[in-house]
């Protein structure tokens, strides 16, 4: 089981409206998030000379950066229209905000070595990174013209930008020190498929 994981409720109905201003209505979240990820970049460095020097991750810092990936993940879910839900300010947990994600506690120790040479052993994770942020927008794109004219975000659409969203948290814990393994590319212990999801509630609204 890898240690961060990712989870998306399928919002197949979205305001138009707010879908259509969206880029406009994130900037308030998009401004937070930038402060907070300067200050998590700081403890991702003051955590990379703690592990090269004693093998430990300080709790505190820890936390810090879990709580900014936990934020940053929200906010893209909802600046990308995976979710039409308002996302906190903060990175406190919240089980019942439709995008979720947790990472495990601290190692008791941390190799040195994969964090001395973390920008070096990452570039495969960086370049996979950069494909995947070119099919979140590109999905992203195709998705903001079907809801300004349908109000709903299509399954086939909502699948690979929940994927592609989903390794880019795990890369961004990856190079927050948060874990020494390379993210996998695709998405494990998911509640459910977006898919099934539909199934159920096309077979309930049958019934």
């Amino acid at each position: 089981m890898y240690p961060v994981s990712y989870e998306a409720d399928f919002d197949e109905h979205q305001s138009r409206l707010r879908t259509f201003f969206r880029l406009i209505i994130a900037i308030p979240w998009l401004i937070v998030a930038t402060i907070y990820g300067i200050g998590a970049q700081i403890a991702a460095v003051i955590a990379w000379f703690a592990i090269v020097f004693t093998g430990r991750y300080p709790e505190g810092l820890h936390n810090f950066n879990v709580g900014y990936l936990r934020m940053i993940t929200r906010v893209n879910g909802f600046t990308y229209l995976l979710n039409d839900e308002w996302p906190p300010f903060n990175g406190e947990e919240d089980g019942n905000y439709p995008i979720r994600l947790e990472a495990a506690a601290p190692l008791p120790e941390y190799s040195r070595m994969k964090t001395l040479f973390r920008l070096i052993v990452g570039i495969p994770v960086m370049i996979l990174a950069w494909v995947q942020s070119l099919i979140l927008g590109v999905c992203h794109l195709i998705g903001w013209f079907i809801l300004l004219f349908t109000g709903k975000l299509p399954a086939g659409l909502f699948n690979p930008m929940r994927s592609a969203s989903a390794y880019l948290s795990r890369a961004g814990a990856y190079f927050l020190l948060l874990t020494e393994d390379w993210p996998p590319f695709n998405l494990e212990d998911e509640p459910a498929l977006a898919s099934g999801r539909l199934q159920q509630e096309s077979t309930t609204t049958q019934g």
